[in-house]
């Protein structure tokens, strides 16, 4: 079974499509946070209730940084060019639900980037269940939290051991895939970021706690919401209740955690229902499949914090993660490298895990070796039909680097838990055209200072 999301589960799924339905939510449930009522607040004016409430949660959404449709004809102009390999994607862009986002980036003098942006029937109030691009978060929430508590001898390899204490956990003494067989934030992160491993985004989500991620993504100012593990059927209860952790450094207790809980579930701001059906078991029901308390993670947010990693100076201080400049380049190098690149992990055995396994945009299913000159940053994710890419990709050779990130559902049946998606009829073909067609633009852009990419020239295993 792949390693990344996996699409034949029954009850947990990686995919989505738009939301439906219309709700007021207040202001705090507007950016997805816990419960909040400013109407207590205004009992004594009941008069001037309505108007306080339109004006707040305008100034809510924006403060937010709830995106609502964003287009431009540059992409359409771009696609339409090669009607062949893209006119029908047009002609279903939004049954395909399609949505991209393209950012040029252009060097000064001094090499320091700036970003221009292209969108493509983007619009993050249209839901799609985010996969597995939910875990580069995850990572970089996990790095920052090491480094806020400041301790001795506790840093990304130090042993990290679980431990069962509530319904629905599971115990972690071991990881005999690494190299002293012992589990680790390192090591998790690798896992995550070469082939997209599940269950080593739940250990980092049971380190990080439901409640304390969802509160420093929105402290950064991120419209973000996440929810629950990965391919694991629990309750919102399960959830919101994360194991206890031991730090160990041999027999020595570095740092222990007990169970995090977050006392309060975190209201979605809308009912979100998808498709016409779905299976449970081995049963369809006729009755669209309910996304309400899955977790969201809109492709503008994806790419912005691709960015933060990327390009911390570019962005402001408060959507940077806080951890060392070694932290940095660890998540770069994995997140760029190829598995048979790695030895830990031994994915380098592994033969089914070709070079684009996790790299969809220019590659596709493409099972040849990716050039030497190109390398890819980026995060993917599938499942329910959804295919997804978040990318930064060089090329070292031509001084070509872009941004590009993409969604499309290939869910035609509209069934969900059928396992019947169309990825390699419609997904795969569509990730791979679209990042040649970028990669070509690039190649013949005109660009007043050449970019020095050595910054991204990286040393990897092997």
């Amino acid at each position: 079974m792949r390693l990344r999301s996996v699409v034949y589960f029954k009850f947990l799924g990686h995919g989505a499509r738009r939301a439906t339905g219309l709700f007021v939510p207040s202001p705090r449930e507007a950016c997805g946070a816990f419960h909040f009522n400013p109407i207590a607040r205004l009992r004594t004016r009941n008069r001037y209730r309505k108007l306080f409430l339109i004006s707040l949660l305008s100034s809510t959404l924006f403060s937010c940084g709830i995106q609502k449709t964003r287009d431009d004809d540059f992409l359409l102009e771009l696609m339409k060019s090669d009607p062949e390999k893209f006119q029908s994607y047009l002609d279903n862009k939004d049954k395909l639900e399609i949505q991209i986002i393209y950012t040029q980036i252009n060097r000064d003098a001094n090499n320091k980037p700036s970003f221009k942006s292209f969108y493509f029937n983007v619009d993050s109030t249209n839901y799609f269940y985010p996969a597995s691009t939910v875990k580069l978060p995850l990572v970089l929430l996990a790095l920052e939290k090491l480094n806020s508590l400041r301790m001795a001898g506790l840093d990304r390899n130090t042993t990290m051991l679980h431990d069962s204490v509530y319904s629905g956990q599971q115990r972690v003494i071991k990881d005999t895939t690494s190299e002293n067989n012992l589990p680790s934030v390192a090591h998790y992160s690798k896992k995550i970021l070469v082939v997209s491993d599940n269950d080593a985004f739940n250990r980092l989500y049971e380190f990080i706690g439901q409640q304390e991620t969802n509160q420093i993504l929105r402290d950064k100012g991120y419209n973000i919401r996440f929810l629950h593990r990965l391919e694991r059927s629990l309750t919102p209860d399960q959830n919101r209740h994360t194991e206890a952790i031991r730090f160990m450094n041999g027999s020595a207790l570095v740092y222990n955690q007990p169970m995090l809980v977050n006392p309060d579930s975190i209201k979605p701001p809308r009912k979100v229902l998808k498709g016409i059906g779905y299976f449970k078991r081995d049963s369809l029901i006729m009755e669209p499949f309910d996304f309400t308390y899955k977790n969201d993670y809109p492709l503008y947010e994806q790419q912005e914090i691709l960015k933060a990693i990327l390009f911390p100076g570019a962005v402001e201080q408060r959507r940077r993660f806080d951890f060392s400049e070694d932290d940095r380049q660890f998540v770069l190098q994995y997140m760029s490298q190829w598995p048979r690149e790695t030895m830990y992990p031994p994915y380098y055995k592994d033969t089914t895990l070709y070079d684009a396994y996790c790299k969809f945009i220019l590659f596709g299913e493409d099972k040849n070796p990716i050039p030497r000159n190109i390398r890819i940053f980026n995060k993917v994710g599938d499942a329910y039909g959804y295919l997804i890419d978040n990318a930064y990709l060089v090329d070292y050779d031509h001084g070509v680097e872009f941004m590009l990130s993409a969604v499309i559902n290939t869910n035609t049946d509209q069934i969900y838990n059928d396992g019947k998606y169309e990825y390699k009829t419609l997904g795969f073909p569509f990730m791979k055209n679209l990042g040649q067609l970028i990669y070509q633009y690039e190649l013949k852009r005109t660009k007043k200072v050449n970019p020095d990419l050595s910054e991204f020239k990286l040393k990897y295993e092997q």
